[in-house]
């Protein structure tokens, strides 16, 4: 199970190969938003996002065979940026499996951390059945993106620094996909402070995780056409799911528009590139999403790898800057 003190093992483990992320504030997001709002910056972590954290967790935590078996990991880009630097930290062989629409840039500090890219098809190949059957025919050891508990718990690292360096919190937000910085984010937040409101936020079209929580069960949707491709997933995790029903006050949504004005905003104004994934967050807070009693929110960066094509979007968008 995922524990606050699975959470602590995981500081103690990563501690000195990871970075503490700073805590950001910014009084022009603040009159915006309409509240005062704290930045958790894992744009700014190792391999340019949060995934660092769990992904060295994981290989840390393998015994000396597995880690002699090699690794496999199945991402659209950071959870396979993240294992590929980790598994070389380690000495260890890293495959990743990336569909073929990846970010450039993604795939390019992949292949810099010297991993073995395999590439499958979206829309027409099953992923998990993609990597289950690499994996299984080249022995290697798959590192879930997010389905593991010890992933999970590397994730929730970045809970517990923020809760530390901002107590007085009332609330907390993160993108959630399949959902492990968020059940990780969550149950180091809730294990600090009980009383905290934390909530998920996710693209409109790719709700995966809001149409489960209101159904009650895990639901499967279609591919989602959003930019923000780190929150693609189609169904949140087996073992991440129960956790994110327990903790999560609501499912906050957001427009590809308002991830795009968000970004372009931080940019600007902040100085933050911060990917449309990494972002989906502050957009709930920045257009006013959370419940009018939540005065103090802190909000996940999640990450901060963009391709140019998407930046040059965001610069060329419409509005003030």
């Amino acid at each position: 199970m995922l524990t606050l003190d699975l959470i602590q093992e995981a500081a103690a483990r990563i501690d000195g190969r990871v970075h503490r992320t700073p805590v950001m504030t910014s009084r022009s997001f603040n009159e915006v938003a309409g509240c005062e709002v704290f930045f958790k910056c894992e744009n700014l972590q190792r391999a340019g996002a949060f995934k660092a954290r769990g992904a060295t967790n994981k290989i840390l935590s393998l015994s000396d065979d597995d880690k002699k078996r090699g690794v496999l990991a199945v991402s659209s880009g950071n959870h396979a940026q993240a294992v590929a630097l980790a598994a070389r930290e380690a000495g260890v062989k890293a495959v990743v499996c990336i569909p073929d629409d990846a970010p450039k840039m993604k795939v390019a500090g992949m292949r810099s951390y010297g991993a073995d890219i395999r590439v499958f098809d979206r829309h027409k190949d099953d992923r998990e059945a993609f990597g289950r059957d690499i994996a299984e025919r080249e022995g290697l050891v798959q590192i879930p993106a997010y389905d593991d508990y010890f992933i999970m718990a590397g994730q929730g690292t970045c809970g517990l620094e923020f809760v530390e360096e901002v107590p007085d919190m009332d609330s907390l937000l993160t993108p959630c996909s399949g959902g492990g910085l968020f059940a990780g984010v969550s149950t180091a937040a809730k294990g600090l402070k009980p009383s905290i409101r934390c909530f998920a936020v996710e693209p409109d079209t790719a709700n995966d995780t809001q149409q489960s929580v209101e159904k009650g069960e895990r639901v499967k949707i279609s591919p989602s056409p959003t930019i923000a491709d780190g929150l693609r997933v189609q169904t949140p995790g087996e073992l991440t799911f129960p956790i994110t029903r327990q903790n999560t006050e609501a499912v906050l949504t957001v427009t590809d528009e308002e991830i795009i004005e968000t970004m372009r905003f931080m940019l600007f104004r902040m100085k933050l590139l911060v990917e449309p994934s990494g972002a989906a967050a502050a957009a709930a807070v920045f257009k006013r999403k959370l419940p009018s009693g939540c005065k103090r929110a802190g909000v996940v960066l999640s990450g901060g790898n963009v391709d140019p094509e998407i930046l040059l979007r965001a610069v060329n968008a419409s509005g003030e800057e």
